[in-house]
């Protein structure tokens, strides 16, 4: 019988992942979707911090920001800034990296396809 009520901590994740610069991501399954948590340190990218170190490009990406900003240019070479209370999404091919002199927190969403941290 499938659970009702599914409760996973972000901050206690066995599935954590911490990048060669220290900032680190955690996430989630839930029942139908994924929730992931990700604190970035300024100077992280991520195709030079997630990218290289997953062997992956970017996938399609859903997002909300916490605290901090992140620059994003999406595969076509648009750029914006994404800040704190801002919902965002992102197509494959995007990069990112954090704005500024302060991490950025953010939390980011998708449908639960065996996720795995990246």
């Amino acid at each position: 019988m499938e659970k009702e009520i599914v409760i996973k901590s972000l901050k206690i994740s066995k599935n954590t992942r911490e990048f060669i610069d220290g900032s680190t991501r955690s996430a989630e399954n839930l029942r139908t979707s994924y929730v992931g948590l990700g604190t970035y340190k300024p100077g992280w990218f991520w195709s030079k911090h997630a990218g290289k170190q997953t062997g992956k490009p970017s996938q399609n990406h859903i997002g909300y920001v916490i605290s901090g900003s992140f620059v994003v240019k999406s595969a076509s070479g648009e750029v914006q800034i994404v800040g704190p209370g801002d919902a965002f999404e992102l197509t494959p091919g995007h990069d990112a990296w954090v704005n500024g002199t302060e991490p950025c927190t953010a939390l980011d969403f998708g449908c639960n396809q065996k996720h795995k941290n990246d």
